[in-house]
């Protein structure tokens, strides 16, 4: 019995994330019939690809040990940056557009990459050190003016009312769903079957011990930021699609929403564990609390604080569980020494 429950709560624990999610949607939909349509799961849909992406990226650092805040600085310094490149009419493609704002965001990353690899210094200073250099860059040299629908490239335009499905009420599923199922099941495939994959979670168990048994780290590390700079790029373009605007002064500050979910999903802040699987499911919780709070009679104000509660107890379950798992081996020890 005990060895069928673990296999039901899983290795990161996404089995029980999974049945807190089945226990919220059921509450929201008994208190307001509204919440179970297809209307509202499209827009949970929606409102949760941005904050996935974003998410995978975060998951990737955390593995290796690190805390990554500046993604959303990358993300809208390379999609405000490649919307203003293309607003001169010169007929770049969605993909062009998708490709060079990746390309911007990988070589942010690479500069978060080279520094924290190279000197080896804590990844939270140097993010929150960037991600405000990015952003002042941004808003001085690259443009700080609200670009609306009318004014954005044709192609982000006619690609924001591409919808897969349409339903009555306004509810629709956007195609760009089908870029992002892929990236998280490339990210997926990556952590598991490749070396790469492999070595972002030996870096975060423990550093010095993978680069004696082989691994380069700095390298690693270096790839590992540019990846996670293109990711951020990807979604941020996403976001613009979406929004039908690109406004400079947008998405910085939702860091603790998608660190949130991604503990929640299971990813250890010390590094060498998280799932993929996990880091989804953490993403919808996160995205039913905010968008659906009110539906059960609390203010919206509160949404902070319900993110922040969610993610002290996320921390909270994982230094219980290292400590009980620190703790197992003297126990051990005890018994066999009497």
């Amino acid at each position: 019995m005990t060895a069928r429950l673990a296999r039901l709560r899983g290795p990161n624990n996404e089995g029980l994330l999974l049945a807190v999610i089945v226990l919220v949607v059921i509450a929201m939909s008994l208190a307001s019939p509204a919440f179970f349509t297809a209307g509202t799961f499209f827009a949970l849909v929606r409102s949760s690809m941005v904050p996935l992406i974003f998410a995978l990226g975060v998951l990737l650092v955390l593995i290796s040990g690190g805390v990554d805040v500046s993604f959303p600085a990358i993300a809208i310094f390379a999609a405000y940056t490649t919307v203003t490149l293309f607003m001169d009419g010169s007929g770049g493609t969605a993909l062009v557009i998708f490709a060079v704002a990746m390309l911007i965001g990988a070589g942010l990353g690479m500069l978060n990459g080279v520094v924290i690899a190279r000197f080896r210094l804590p990844t939270l200073i140097v993010t929150l050190g960037t991600q405000g250099i990015f952003k002042g860059v941004l808003i001085a040299y690259i443009g700080s003016a609200y670009i609306s629908a009318g004014d954005l490239p044709s192609a982000i335009t006619e690609a924001s009312d591409r919808h897969l499905v349409d339903v009555a009420g306004g509810g629709y599923l956007h195609f760009l769903i089908v870029p992002v199922v892929v990236i998280v099941l490339l990210v997926a495939a990556m952590l598991k079957w490749t070396v790469f994959g492999r070595s972002i979670y030996a870096i975060g168990g423990d550093t010095e011990a993978a680069r004696r048994v082989g691994i380069r780290v700095v390298r690693t590390q270096v790839w590992l930021y540019m990846l996670v700079g293109a990711l951020a790029a990807f979604g941020g373009v996403v976001y613009v699609i979406l929004g039908k605007n690109a406004n400079p002064q947008s998405l910085v500050g939702t860091e603790l929403d998608i660190i949130a979910a991604v503990v929640l999903g299971g990813a250890s802040i010390f590094g060498g564990r998280g799932s993929v699987g996990g880091t989804v499911l953490g993403v919808v919780l996160v995205q039913l609390i905010n968008n659906n709070l009110v539906l059960v009679g609390i203010p919206s104000t509160w949404q902070r604080a319900a993110v922040g509660v969610l993610l002290l107890l996320g921390v909270s379950i994982q230094a219980f569980a290292a400590t009980r798992g620190r703790s197992r081996p003297v126990a051990v020890q005890k018994e066999v020494a009497a």
